[in-house]
């Protein structure tokens, strides 16, 4: 079996996913001077030990908010509002992937809701994102249990390699970031999408292939089941 991971923001979907799904939950009354100042605190409490990528782990305007109706949302969000930025390119490749019969994992700091629907609506097997801390079904305002990203890709990469039994370096990865370098050297097919300078020059020196950008792709359901959801 042959792995095949793609990374999300910037990847399969044109820009933060996170960040359209925090105005999504803004426009939905479900933000709050509550959400607002946990997510200052949170900032505040571990810049000092996470630099700027605090911001990406911070996932604290979720806090007292139920998991349940959380899920629910990201259902609707990706659906209704997600499908419209996806990029063509990384799509059609994870399409390629797919009717091969590859098993296609989708790998992302994103929120876990986020991604599990993203991955249902694309076919992929699985979605491992970022689990935001719980309790007793209520997000709180602590670091998140797991988060994907940079170096962190590849640990988790490495973990369902094995537990999947399938080799790594025989694997594909596609990513858009100097931080996704970690995962992207340890397989056997790199692939840059849309990439940073870092990546980018990386990706030439070494003669990775480098999907550019070729706007946003076709929504993935008729337009009888679109008209649906608008």
């Amino acid at each position: 079996m042959r792995l095949a991971i793609f990374d999300i923001d910037g990847t399969l979907v044109q820009g933060s996913s996170e960040r359209m799904f925090w105005r999504f939950l803004l426009a939905r009354r479900r933000q709050g001077l509550r959400q607002l100042a946990a997510y200052a605190l949170f900032m505040i409490r571990y810049v000092p030990v996470g630099g700027i990528h605090t911001v990406k782990r911070n996932k604290a305007y979720l806090s007292g908010l139920d998991t349940g109706e959380i899920a629910e949302l990201a259902e609707e969000f990706v659906r209704t509002r997600l499908l419209r930025e996806l990029h063509a390119p990384a799509v059609e490749r994870l399409n390629r992937h797919v009717a091969r019969g590859d098993k296609v994992m989708l790998m992302s700091g994103t929120l876990q809701p986020i991604a599990r629907s993203l991955a249902r609506h694309l076919g992929a097997a699985e979605a491992w994102a970022t689990l935001a801390n719980e309790r007793g079904g209520r997000y709180t305002a602590n670091p998140p249990e797991t988060h994907p990203f940079d170096v962190g890709k590849l640990v988790l990469a490495r973990e369902l390699a094995r537990s999947a039994g399938a080799d790594l370096a025989q694997a594909a990865a596609y990513g858009d970031s100097r931080h996704d370098l970690p995962l992207l050297r340890a397989v056997g097919e790199p692939v840059a999408v849309r990439p940073d300078a870092k990546l980018l020059e990386v990706a030439e020196r070494l003669g990775w292939e480098v999907l550019p950008d070729a706007g946003r792709s076709p929504l993935p359901f008729s337009k009888a089941e679109e008209s649906r959801f608008l």
